[in-house]
């Protein structure tokens, strides 16, 4: 009997490991904590983005170098074929100062954009992009982007129907403030609008919001100690709500149908939750944000709206902390259901980016630990 029940486990874990081999699930490069790391493995990597090519191949980009905002920070990417990741290979580098939060997506003419910031602080950063012909395999020099035009900020935009593009961006300088940018020319020429914020009025803590606020503060003034694993990563530190209103960033558009257009945003606030903010002319005025009932511990957010209608929101669950990385489901874009859990360990699981394949598969990425990006294809069966 003990035979056959380790025989059983063992077959599990080897369909398993077959699973994942044929998907591509699973760490994008080794960490240099896995002792197994490829050459030029950077010790942080963050800001991960996703896209599935015509092909079929998905490519993931991040940045990655000795730690954010550091000047060898580059922009680098991966292929995944036939559920196999490629080797990391550098895509930009701007000279002196760090890049930042690329973005991968295709416009209406089939070509596939990298949009990606470079300064030396989210206050000072320059939009800038490259483009590809050939989904990928080579690039287009550089180019900036115009004065006041910084492109999807972290996530991907939306392209309607038309080809329109609208793109979630924001600003880091004094209040956090959330803006959209919007072409209609496969990006030759953008028009902005914004800013848009939450209402101090509105920015309201709830009973978890407080309590993790005071949980925080007494966690700061404790003796020093960490029960952190050792390949835990640097960034295990708590996020507990603003003391006062700093604002949104990040937002993620998604269609709730007709010209209805949605943003879901990272908040950084005393009632530290996802904000919304809507449209109802395809993107061209905006009101301003509200929250809604999940938290948001000053962590990056990304959502996808699936071809059945429904939404689907990556996030992290907590009031104060990058883990647990979910996901949460909605058939309103309201009210959501938390029906899966990506990482609950310790440590920091953050910057979710997610797309649905041409077959209906969910594609996410996100960084793990900060030491490497790690993919997960997930079947539309696997969603409640």
């Amino acid at each position: 009997m003990r035979i056959a029940r380790w025989a059983a486990i063992a077959g599990l874990a080897t369909a398993l490991a077959c699973a994942q081999a044929q998907t591509g699930s699973g760490f994008i490069f080794p960490p240099l904590s896995s002792g197994h790391a490829l050459p030029g493995t950077q010790p942080d990597n963050h800001a991960s983005t996703v896209v599935e090519l015509k092909d079929g191949d998905v490519m993931a980009a991040w940045f990655g170098g000795t730690k954010e905002g550091a000047p060898d920070v580059a922009i680098y990417g991966a292929r995944l074929h036939q559920g196999v990741w490629s080797r990391p290979v550098e895509l930009a580098r701007a000279s002196g100062v760090a890049c930042w939060n690329p973005v991968l997506f295709h416009t209406r003419d089939g070509r596939l954009w990298l949009y990606y910031k470079y300064g030396t602080h989210p206050s000072t950063w320059k939009g800038a992009r490259k483009w590809s012909s050939d989904d990928g395999r080579t690039w287009s020099a550089a180019e900036d982007l115009p004065n006041g035009i910084l492109g999807p900020i972290k996530d991907k935009p939306l392209v309607l129907r038309d080809g329109t593009i609208v793109s979630g961006s924001s600003v880091e300088n004094g209040k956090w403030t959330a803006w959209i940018e919007r072409s209609t020319d496969d990006g030759a020429t953008w028009t902005s609008f914004g800013p848009i914020t939450v209402p101090d009025s509105l920015d309201i803590p709830n009973a978890a919001a407080r309590a993790a606020l005071v949980a925080a503060t007494a966690a700061r003034n404790a003796p020093s100690s960490s029960s952190e694993p050792d390949d835990a990563g640097p960034h295990t530190k708590l996020y507990p709500p603003a003391k006062t209103t700093i604002g949104i960033i990040q937002p993620t558009v998604v269609s709730l149908g007709g010209r209805h257009l949605r943003f879901y945003a990272r908040s950084h606030t005393r009632a530290a939750r996802i904000a919304v903010a809507d449209s109802m002319d395809d993107g061209i005025t905006w009101t301003q944000a509200r929250f809604i009932d999940l938290p948001n511990p000053n962590s990056g957010i990304d959502a996808v709206r699936l071809r059945d209608g429904r939404i689907v929101l990556a996030f992290n669950n907590s009031y104060d902390a990058r883990t647990p990385l979910n996901l949460a489901v909605s058939r309103d874009g309201e009210h959501f259901t938390v029906v899966k859990t990506l990482e609950d360990g310790p440590g920091q699981y953050s910057y979710p980016a997610i797309v649905q394949a041409a077959n209906g598969d969910l594609l996410i990425t996100y960084s793990w630990r900060r030491q490497t990006i790690k993919f997960v294809r997930l079947p539309l069966r696997g969603l409640p």
